[in-house]
């Protein structure tokens, strides 16, 4: 039976609670909204006086934005009789020209329960002063749309779409009156669900920083429903947030921004904020994540972020990076060493670049990515861009010093191709004014033709506030920051080289960029020594 054809069930007839969005909000776009306009993924659309949601969508990523009516929170904080009027009028406009189940954007699972936790945290804006009829109206269509969502958890959807349902009918089943057996059984799913994919040490399986933001701002607000309802929420829950938030903190950089891994773009200040003001215990950066596969350097105000994991399963892939053994540094409130980052919604055609391991600040084999992505057509195609192959193998050995922590990290995501293990060993002194380097290429044993032959390069992305001078004799790099920090990027017995970069996670879009690079052949004998000292 398709979508189409699916008969509405029974559903509860009004609302307990409505949970807070703590998402920030500007009640200065509810104004541009009131006059039509609609700005979603780079794209603003001017309705002029016509139905949104009638209008021709810019993009897949436009629509997805509209329909999941997270836009509602800037109405809400507006908090004029204007502003609610115009809410109302839009949700039941929705209702009208989109509320019954179809094979559009509007009903993609993911689409779904957005624009369901948003209707339920924004009711009291929707519902307010709104007659019998359509009150009605209203709560017949979030059961319907509570319906579809059973039906699709029914059907196994994989990857975080499974746990983004399964927040939004438990949320659904606390908020809704005569649900107490959905409630326990959401409730009991959702633990279920938590487990496998929450990890040990606090990061999510798809180890992309973003998706443990995201999660927080959906999941601070149900633990608070359970409270508001005066139930308890399950175990899995909250030990989940507690784990969560120190892996949050591993990826932080002295200017409160998150490291640039696995899908990692551009990071919404207002919002981490809220998330760690949650945080009650204030609880420490994590500094060792195994289960995750990062590790966290930091000694005075210097900060080292490295990526030390096999890539994820492949279910949860689909926006993860070649970057194993890449790192980010920053010093203070200035970040230096940086990955490309992820492109945001308007820039998706990018992705696959940006997921390549040149985009990182680590080694690359033959302008060969250290895993491999599905693309192209038949299979291939149904596994949208999942990683078919990558690193297998990744160790790591940490050490501290009186003089300095050390760390070495190998992997193996370069052995079938070219039968080689690369190896990378990072000092980072005390007082964080100096960090040492070795990578190193060593043969693992599997023969390969002409792999000998096989050039590499070793990548360190700039950050775009950093300015990069090359020396004469291209041996040294001078790095000046605009808070009148200066740095010297040296590596011994090979000649620099500065060239262009792309960043992906600029607050504005795409810029420009430098990258110092290394280039070396299998043929050398030996590691390759760099240093990157403050003057």
């Amino acid at each position: 039976m398709s979508l189409v054809d699916l008969v509405d069930i029974g559903g509860p007839d009004r609302l307990l609670i409505a949970p807070q969005d703590i998402r920030t909000a500007d009640p200065t776009m509810a104004a541009d909204i009131y006059a039509g306009y609609f700005a979603f993924a780079g794209k603003m659309v001017n309705t002029h006086g016509a139905s949104p949601f009638e209008v021709p969508p810019p993009s897949p990523a436009w629509a997805a934005n509209l329909s999941g009516f997270g836009w509602l929170r800037h109405l809400r904080a507006a908090d004029t009789a204007l502003a609610r009027a115009n809410g109302r009028v839009l949700v039941e406009d929705w209702i009208t020209h989109c509320g019954r189940p179809s094979n559009t954007c509007d009903w993609e699972p993911r689409v779904i329960a957005r624009r369901l936790l948003s209707w339920l945290s924004q009711s009291p804006l929707i519902l307010e002063g709104a007659d019998r009829q359509f009150y009605s109206r209203f709560m017949k269509n979030v059961s319907r749309q509570a319906s579809v969502l059973q039906r699709r958890l029914n059907e196994d959807p994989a990857g975080e779409t499974r746990l983004l349902i399964l927040i939004a009918l438990s949320e659904f089943s606390l908020c809704a009156d005569g649900m107490s057996g959905q409630q326990q059984r959401m409730s009991r799913l959702l633990g279920e669900e938590l487990e496998r994919q929450i990890l040990a040490d606090g990061g999510h399986i798809a180890r992309n920083p973003q998706i443990i933001i995201d999660l927080l701002l959906d999941m601070l607000p149900l633990r608070q429903a359970y409270a508001a309802r005066g139930l308890g929420a399950p175990q899995q829950l909250l030990n989940a947030i507690d784990r969560m938030m120190p892996m949050l903190r591993l990826f932080r950089h002295g200017d409160g921004a998150i490291a640039l891994f696995n899908g990692m773009g551009s990071t919404a200040p207002h919002d981490l904020a809220t998330i760690l003001a949650y945080d009650d215990a204030r609880s420490a950066s994590l500094i060792n994540a195994p289960y995750s596969g990062y590790q966290r350097l930091e000694t005075g105000p210097a900060v080292l972020i490295l990526d030390a994991g096999v890539a994820p399963p492949a279910e949860y892939s689909s926006r993860a990076h070649a970057g194993c053994l890449s790192f980010e540094f920053s010093f203070d409130t200035q970040r230096l060493i940086v990955n490309c980052g992820s492109p945001n919604e308007s820039r998706a055609t990018m992705r696959d670049l940006a997921r390549s391991t040149a985009a990182h600040s680590t080694l690359t084999m033959a302008d060969t990515s250290s895993c491999q992505f599905a693309k192209g057509s038949g299979l291939n195609r149904l596994l949208e861009g999942q990683i078919t192959s990558g690193p297998r193998k990744v160790t790591v050995n940490r050490q501290s010093a009186e003089d300095c922590i050390a760390i070495e990290v190998s992997h193996d995501g370069y052995e079938r191709q070219f039968g080689v293990i690369h190896t990378r060993s990072l000092f980072l002194s005390t007082d964080g004014e100096r960090l040492e380097g070795e990578d190193s290429i060593t043969e693992s044993g599997r023969k390969i033709t002409n792999a000998l032959l096989a050039r590499y390069a070793i990548r360190f992305h700039l950050h775009p506030s950093v300015r990069a001078q090359l020396s004469e004799d291209r041996q040294s790099v001078e790095l000046s920051t605009p808070s009148g920090q200066v740095w010297t990027f040296e590596s011994e017995g090979y000649d620099i080289d500065l060239e262009e970069s792309v960043f992906f996670a600029g607050p504005h879009g795409v810029g420009k960029t430098e990258q110092i690079v290394i280039h070396a052949s299998r043929r050398d004998e030996g590691p390759i020594n760099w240093s990157l000292v403050k003057s």
